[in-house]
């Protein structure tokens, strides 16, 4: 039977960085560089086996990196050479089964998403060669020897080249051998191999993402960063997912500020679908998230009750729709303490229980956390710090197992817009229930330290 096995290509000595250790070993987000490249492909459920190739030096360091990682799909750590095409033919060489499929990925394009590799797996079902690439944004123009125009090609047909690019094995181990005879054979591009020692077979090309970029010099491990504080992805509202069903039956959930709104269908989703679920708010029981003690105290209720906690989902919230000059200071102070203060007390009461469960924790922002605006300056800061904070407790708390994520809906029609903004038309709104489906699918998920954007059908 073939397998999807991701080829993470690390063998770079990092010599255009002007760095004595390698650009994929160092630290971008809270992680290295090739720890954030490998979690995609860990956790993707289309990938069968990883196999990573580097320098004989780092070695023992990839090892001890999978061992403190709990990384269970990489199978090989293998050893590449002086040029790309060693390490992709040291990978090459180390699978026998023709009918495999090679996922080669650079190291250090930490952010490739899952979108992306199920469609590079999807096009290898018909395709023996696929590549990744995104349309040029400008005018690309061929010089001469005298550094004048020669020709100008058609922008619409140029793409940017990326990674991964996938072949069957068969096929790029045919087109290495055939190009190793070649005594002028010089390649940086395993695609181009195939392109040009078997031109009969066509490489089919699947559209890339802008932020799927390559960390080459200094100055893009800074935009990476930056990247990666903005990084998202989009859920599905339309149903709860036939895993999240099974990872929900009979597991305990705990929902702060469930009494209306997106907690609320939280609440009842989880309970139709099998779940032990305990429902926190001021206006239920009187459990205030801003106060320390009475989160605590919720969290034992539920422990002495049960025994255990699998997830807990804060959704409690204020939204103030003020200029900072006119208002109250009394209720600046009640909007931090419950949008910032209550998740962090709500993240830190929970974290033992989460610990003997390996469970998940779940905050919500808003789409004004990416910039303030007029009118919203203590909200937007607020949903600025949620974020912030979910990314750094994703990284704190991943030896421990734990997955922490954010949700980020459009608008949303709960009791609380409706009191900022009144009555709005029904389809320029989302749902509370699609903004529920999303956050138990999210829940139940393998990813951590993400933003997931629900966004209304148009």
């Amino acid at each position: 039977m073939s397998k999807n096995i991701a080829v993470i290509l690390a063998g770079g000595s990092g010599a255009r960085f002007g760095q004595d250790l390698p650009k994929q070993f160092l630290k971008v987000a809270g992680k290295k560089v090739i720890e954030h490249t490998i979690d995609v492909f860990e956790y993707n459920a289309l990938i069968d086996e990883i196999a990573v190739v580097t320098r004989q030096e780092f070695i023992a360091d990839l090892e001890q990196m999978v061992v403190n990682n709990h990384y269970t799909k990489v199978r090989k750590i293998l050893i590449g050479g002086k040029e790309r095409y060693h390490s992709s033919l040291s990978a090459i060489n180390a699978y026998t089964n023709d009918s495999d499929n090679l996922i080669f990925h650079d190291a250090v394009r930490p952010l490739v998403n899952d979108r992306i590799i199920n469609d590079c797996v999807d096009a290898l079902k018909h395709y023996d060669a696929v590549d990744v690439a995104i349309p040029v944004a400008d005018t690309i123009i061929q010089v001469d020897e005298t550094d004048c125009i020669s020709a100008i090609p058609t922008r619409s047909l140029l793409r940017s080249g990326q990674t991964p690019q996938c072949f069957k094995r068969g096929v790029i181990n045919r087109a290495y051998q055939i190009a190793l005879q070649d005594p002028h054979f010089v390649t940086t591009d395993d695609c181009g191999v195939v392109r040009k020692y078997l031109p009969d077979t066509p490489v089919y090309v699947v559209k890339g993402e802008v932020f799927n970029m390559k960390i080459t010099y200094k100055e893009d491990l800074f935009l990476v960063d930056k990247l990666f504080q903005l990084k998202s992805q989009e859920g599905s509202q339309e149903k709860i997912s036939d895993v999240t069903k099974t990872r929900l039956q009979d597991k305990v959930v705990v929902v702060f500020g469930g009494s209306y709104g997106i907690g609320a269908d939280v609440v009842r989703l989880a309970k139709e679908n099998g779940s032990k679920v305990y429902c926190f708010s001021r206006s239920l029981n009187n459990v205030d998230v801003s106060d320390m003690a009475q989160v605590e105290a919720a969290l034992k209720q539920v422990v002495e009750t049960e025994g255990a906690i699998h997830y807990v989902v804060n959704t409690a919230g204020i939204l103030v729709k003020e200029a900072l000059a006119s208002m109250e200071h009394e209720r600046i102070v009640n909007s931090v303490n419950v949008n910032v203060l209550g998740i962090i007390n709500v993240a830190k009461a929970a974290y033992p229980y989460l610990c003997q469960t390996q469970g998940a924790l779940l905050a919500y922002t808003s789409s004004s956390y990416t910039r303030g605006r007029m009118m919203y300056s203590i909200y937007s800061a607020t949903k600025a710090a949620v974020v912030n904070l979910v990314q750094a407790l994703a990284e704190e708390w991943s030896n421990d197992k734990i997955r922490v994520n954010c949700i980020n809906p459009e608008r949303t029609k709960t009791p609380m817009r409706v009191s900022n903004f009144g009555n709005e038309p029904e389809d320029t709104l989302l749902k509370s229930e699609e903004v529920a489906i999303v956050s138990l699918n999210t829940i139940t998920s393998e990813c951590t330290g993400e933003v997931i954007d629900v966004k209304r059908k148009k």
